[in-house]
């Protein structure tokens, strides 16, 4: 397992890199749909991941934001984002990372989010901890939801009918702030390092959050539905949260 991991960590700094590069030239973007950004950068890093992937683990499912499934039958499967932070990237925010989330027989098992801007690399496997550029990270000590931060996001289309901004404005009434930095996935790293304490979204995809749950539950935090049922990176909604406020947050969304 270390191997895989070790693999994946190399592969998520090779397309950071390739990012780094796109962003610091400056690059256009595509209008997939009607908001959705797609860049030649986010096409060039799903490129090199899936090249990579398949030329270690060929046996390997895929599944990535652009280019879909690619099922080899097997009970391993990646949940690649190659490009994280789209929207932030194509306007020249620095706010963007490539994620990758490895998949066994329905439990997460290894996961890497790296930061190439900060070149921050968060990365965790089951039962082994998670880490930041090498060095054990662990989720916050805050007990309270009033004196936590927290992040969430909100989609690209139709924004003004989605019901998270009723939520977002009872957890920012009721705690220190809340953040929307627009990367699921960092977001996710950063509550497991302790920068933030919480975090829920609706409607993410398995490439957002797969990674991004299995380092913040080694990091030591918890997650789950927005109902407190069990997180899924197939669900409709996920809570997430450094433990000692998860209770307290299940219990404003309720």
């Amino acid at each position: 397992m270390a191997q895989i991991l070790e693999t994946a960590i190399d592969i998520a700094r090779e397309a950071g890199a390739l990012l780094a590069g796109y962003f610091e030239r400056g690059i256009g973007f595509d209008l997939k749909g009607e908001f959705d950004l797609v860049t030649a950068a986010d096409r060039a890093s799903e490129e090199l991941v899936i090249e990579r992937l398949q030329t270690h683990f060929p046996s390997h499912n895929i599944l990535g934001e652009e280019g879909g499934l690619r099922e080899k039958n097997s009970e391993y499967c990646w949940y690649v984002d190659p490009l994280d932070g789209t929207t932030n990237f194509a306007h020249g925010f620095p706010m963007f990372n490539v994620t990758m989330g490895l998949e066994r027989s329905g439990e997460l098992i290894a996961g890497v989010i790296y930061d190439p801007l900060r070149q921050e690399m968060f990365a965790a496997e089951l039962g082994g901890g998670a880490f930041l550029n090498g060095r054990r990270i662990r989720t916050s000590k805050a007990a309270k939801l009033e004196s936590s931060l927290l992040a969430t996001g909100f989609p690209s289309r139709k924004r003004h009918e989605n019901v998270n901004v009723h939520f977002f404005h009872q957890v920012a009434v009721t705690s220190h702030g809340v953040r929307r930095g627009g990367s699921a996935a960092l977001d996710l790293a950063y509550v497991a390092c302790g920068r933030l304490d919480g975090f829920w979204e609706f409607g993410l995809n398995p490439w957002d959050m797969a990674a991004g749950l299995i380092i913040v539950r080694e990091a030591g935090g918890r997650y789950s539905d927005m109902k407190g049922g069990p997180g899924s990176v197939r669900g409709e909604h996920i809570a997430v949260t450094n433990g000692p406020i998860h209770d307290e947050l299940l219990g404003l969304f309720a």
